[in-house]
């Protein structure tokens, strides 16, 4: 690549073929399927050569590294023109959760394009990014752009399950293909969201809830079905599944949650002081209308029962009982995390971490945030960017590890009505071919200010 951030004419070198080309790339990457059934079963590296092809058909030394045969990552860097600054990573993955294709309108891994929208599995979690940055580098190399900073494009494998052969692998094994890197940018931010009243936000992620999946085991005395037993391993681990299903967690407010509330209450008109002692969060959020949702689940901890697993036959107590809970923990909130589920429990049930990571925090007062928030206001000035904290997790809890603060930005523009969130792991993942241009213009902008 010619030593240039700008195409000669000052342009932006995002051109009809990249905005051809990221709708194919996102078509094409569903078409091959990367289910993450957990536990090891899935194949990622056809997806990983796919998108090593295309970085090295734009100029880039891409290396593919395995820590498992067939779960493939893929690490490539672009070379900046300042040699002084820091590096910013830029990685999505390349699993997907499963999908059954009965459900479905139309087969989840055709990557079908209809009437302007893109079908299939991965469409927004999270193939779509992968195909921006691809369209992106792609376009760089065709006019001759570097960025200032050096970038590390990352796609992994293994983050719809535990990580370990993916960005856990990357960060453990090859920290050197990062070295300094500073910050990162992934998925599940710089959406548009529409709050009512014609009001459009960009959230941004700042933050992720720490995940904590737990497993449950209750022992007590096997023994007949029929007869009086004050040991049951099933009634002991009911009781404590119930037990943690009712609790009401306290609120528990961050940084970023904090400002996300503050930027919200004063978009909606709503005078309150978010960091008096009095401050009551919940009373806020019920009055900020569908906006709610975006902050409504990271205010405090939370633990759901997902799985149950008990006994053999029916005339049968079994002597022990096992359960699933999926908790999340918020900045901060990891020792209450543990007390609570401690006191939940009780005596008779032991509990364990199956997987778990630490929850984040990113600044928004930085130079990193500033641009992000710059880069969206460009392309759509009538939208309000705002921070938020996701409550889920992803590959940036990893690349924490090697002192990488993470971002949550995947830019889209999506209409009125479209319902973002039931994408993620949902029926009918789809995403429209607008948003696909939208982002591919977005990322482009933000990576030649970075």
């Amino acid at each position: 690549m010619a030593d240039v951030r700008t195409p000669a004419d000052g342009t932006s070198p995002v051109d009809g073929r990249a905005l051809d080309e990221v709708v194919d790339f996102t078509s094409e990457l569903i078409r091959i399927d990367t289910t993450n059934r957990g536990g090891g079963d899935c194949r990622e590296r056809p997806a990983a050569e796919y998108a090593a092809e295309r970085l090295a058909g734009a100029g880039l030394e891409p290396v593919m590294l395995e820590r498992t045969p067939g779960r493939t990552n893929v690490v490539a860097r672009i070379a900046g023109t300042d040699p002084s600054a820091d590096a910013l990573l830029v990685h999505g993955h390349l699993d997907v959760v499963p999908a059954e294709p009965a459900d479905w309108s139309v087969h989840p891994f055709s990557g079908e394009v209809r009437d302007g929208v893109v079908w299939g599995r991965g469409a927004v979690d999270m193939k779509n990014m992968d195909a921006m940055i691809l369209a992106v580098v792609r376009a760089w190399a065709r006019a001759g752009v570097r960025p200032r900073r050096d970038i590390v494009i990352a796609f992994t494998a293994d983050e719809e399950a535990s990580a370990e052969d993916g960005s856990g692998f990357l960060a453990d094994q090859h920290p050197d293909l990062f070295e300094g890197c500073t910050e990162g940018i992934s998925e599940s931010g710089a959406f548009s969201f529409h709050a009512g009243g014609g009001m459009t936000l960009y959230p941004v992620a700042a933050g992720e809830r720490g995940t904590g999946w737990l497993k449950l085991t209750a022992h007590g005395r096997a023994g007949h079905g029929s007869k009086v037993n004050r040991a049951n391993a099933v009634s002991r681990l009911a009781a404590a599944v119930a037990r943690i299903g009712d609790h009401q967690w306290p609120i528990r407010l961050t940084a970023t949650t904090r400002a996300a509330l503050a930027e919200l209450a004063a978009l909606h008109g709503i005078d309150v002081d978010v960091h008096s002692e009095d401050f009551d969060a919940d009373a806020l959020v019920a009055k900020l209308g569908p906006a709610a949702a975006l902050v409504e689940s990271t205010l405090r901890n939370s633990a759901n029962p997902t799985m149950l697993d008990a006994g053999y036959k029916i005339n049968v107590i079994p002597g022990h009982a096992t359960a699933h809970v999926d908790g999340r923990m918020v900045p901060g909130g990891e020792d209450e995390f543990h007390t609570t589920m401690d006191l939940l429990t009780g005596p008779d049930v032991e509990w364990e971490f199956q997987h778990r990571e630490v929850p984040l925090q990113a600044p928004v007062d930085s130079p990193t945030y500033a641009k992000l928030r710059a880069a969206i206001e460009h392309f759509d000035p009538a939208g309000h960017v705002v921070p938020y904290c996701m409550s889920g997790g992803t590959d940036a809890k990893q690349f924490s590890r090697l002192g990488i603060t993470g971002y949550g930005f995947t830019p889209l523009k999506l209409p009125v009505g479209y319902d973002y969130a039931a994408m993620f792991h949902g029926v009918d993942e789809r995403v429209p071919v607008e948003a696909l241009h939208f982002g591919v213009e977005v990322l482009d902008h933000y990576l030649r200010s970075a």
